[in-house]
């Protein structure tokens, strides 16, 4: 009797338990994603099918490596080279295709108006993925916030991006480039020599960010910016790699250096901070306490934006980061570019001399630069600094009258667009700037196909600040130098987080008179 009863009270729960724990396995490991498929074949979205034990992951990953191991020709035909499997993708299942992360779902959409759709949304339905804890270490600034978080932060920090606020930095836009023309000169560029200009970029893109955002200069900031680099790189692991909850608590040598990276970043930050809040003390930055760190040091004072000296941190560390990447990148391969097409160098050159001489140029002269504008743009579309944007949808949402269920990732692949004979013609993968002769909205066939700087509410903040900082530098050194592509060059561009020459960009100066 007694073995009943016991049988009773503890065997069938713990049967139930377990019985029950196998149909939650099997519901999410295989219902759940076998009905999302059909759901979306029923739709007629093609796609690969699921399978329980193979990942789209680690085989996009595989397919980079192997394309990055071998450089391309000189041309600028880079998709196939740079996104590898989801060009292959698309090739095969169309503009609008599914694929899988694990059991998520995954839509690649590479037609302009769902992009635009998906990057417009106001409903707060698409999001951005929900990131590795491991990842957050980078920064968790204004562009990883949703809902009222973001909307509040945004708009504390969207003055610090105001044209006339652009416009009071010229100065020190100019003093940065004239460190970088006077620091090539000296390197021996009096006649002719070569540079690595990648890491130069970096250097004048850091200089320009700390002068701007911070009153301090590169050299003060240098040990965040060489702290940051590394962080990027354990970031990349962590992203790669497979996560499962409290693996960020484990004291391995991964986490242990990336924790120890954080607090320095930290630490240094606060350096700049404290010497920041003394100034404002004192009033002897009174010209420069509305800068982006003055403004956010004021805003912790007002209790309703509910601002804490934390969050100040976070948003120096996404600006470090983000406001450097996309110039000097920029920058980069518009040298490459202007080295590979001499005549448009020839053409830009021209049009900065007949505007400004050789005396410094000013807001209004970078604003009557119109080839030099369509270059970079160019440069943009053809090389954009962030090949692909990444959304979530947390509801069921409405895209281009297809019905999307909650927890689906969306894959936005800018380069394809930006490379579609559609959109733009015949010659897409060709170097062409007089494309945009009228203007971005004009530059493509029938619709926007410009995504660069984004879309939407989430559209970039700092794409004035960054075409600002590399007119002013491209035509300042085009005032002083020619140049040409080194015989040492190797051409493959990569994807680590932005786009970049894996080689660097090795560039024959050669100083005019």
């Amino acid at each position: 009797m007694e073995n009943c009863i016991f049988f009773t009270i503890f065997v069938i729960p713990i049967s139930s338990l377990i019985f029950c724990g196998l149909l939650g396995v099997v519901y999410t490991l295989w219902w759940k994603p076998k009905s999302s498929e059909k759901n979306f074949r029923s739709q007629g979205i093609k796609g690969t099918s699921y399978s329980l034990f193979q990942g789209e992951k680690e085989e996009m990953l595989r397919a980079s490596l192997e394309s990055w191991s071998k450089p391309m020709s000189l041309n600028h035909k880079i998709v196939p080279y740079v996104l590898p499997f989801i060009h292959q993708t698309v090739q095969k299942y169309g503009k609008f295709s599914l694929g899988w992360n694990g059991t998520r779902p995954r839509l690649t959409a590479a037609e302009p108006e769902l992009i635009r759709l998906v990057l417009g949304d106001k409903s707060g339905h698409i999001i951005k993925p929900p990131l590795n804890p491991l990842v957050d270490l980078l920064q968790k600034g204004v562009s990883t916030l949703e809902g009222e978080s973001w909307a509040k932060r945004r708009k504390l920090i969207t003055p610090a991006f105001h044209l006339h606020k652009l416009k009071g930095m010229a100065t020190a836009f100019s003093s940065s480039c004239i460190d970088l023309i006077n620091r090539w000169k000296k390197l021996g560029c009096s006649g002719s020599c070569e540079i690595d200009v990648a890491p130069e970029f970096n250097t004048l893109a850091g200089d320009v960010i700390a002068r701007t955002a911070f009153g301090s200069s590169y050299e003060e900031g240098k040990r965040i910016f060489e702290l940051q680099k590394q962080q990027i790189a354990l970031v990349l692991e962590a992203h790669h790699a497979m996560y499962f909850p409290g693996l960020r608590f484990l004291p391995t040598k991964s986490n242990k250096k990336r924790h120890n990276l954080d607090k320095e970043i930290k630490a240094a930050l606060w350096g700049i901070i404290r010497k920041k809040e003394q100034a404002m003390l004192m009033n002897k930055q009174s010209s420069n306490d509305d800068d982006l760190l003055g403004m956010l040091l004021k805003c912790t004072e007002q209790t309703e934006n509910d601002l804490k000296i934390e969050d100040v941190i976070e948003e120096c560390k996404l600006f470090y980061f983000a406001g450097q990447e996309t110039t000097a990148n920029l920058l980069t391969w518009t040298m490459i570019i202007l080295c590979m097409h001499p005549n448009w160098q020839e053409k830009a050159r021209e049009e900065v001399l007949n505007t400004c001489g050789k005396k410094m140029p000013d807001i209004e002269d970078l604003n009557r630069l119109k080839i030099v504008s369509m270059i970079l743009h160019e440069v943009l579309r053809l090389y954009p600094p962030v090949t692909a944007l990444f959304r979530y949808t947390c509801r069921r949402i409405n895209i281009g009258g297809f019905s999307v269920p909650p927890s689906v990732e969306i894959t936005l692949p800018l380069l394809l667009l930006h490379h579609d004979p559609m959109y733009w013609g015949s010659d897409a993968d060709e170097f062409n700037p007089d494309r945009f002769a009228d203007g971005v909205a004009k530059a493509s066939m029938d619709q926007l196909a410009f995504y660069t700087f984004g879309w939407g509410p989430r559209i970039c903040l700092g794409q004035n600040f960054a075409m600002i900082e590399a007119k002013m530098a491209l035509a300042m050194i085009l005032q002083n130098f020619t140049f040409e592509i080194s015989a040492s060059y190797t051409h493959s561009p990569i994807t680590v987080i932005t786009l970049q020459p894996k080689h660097g960009a090795p560039i024959i100066l050669h100083q005019t008179q």
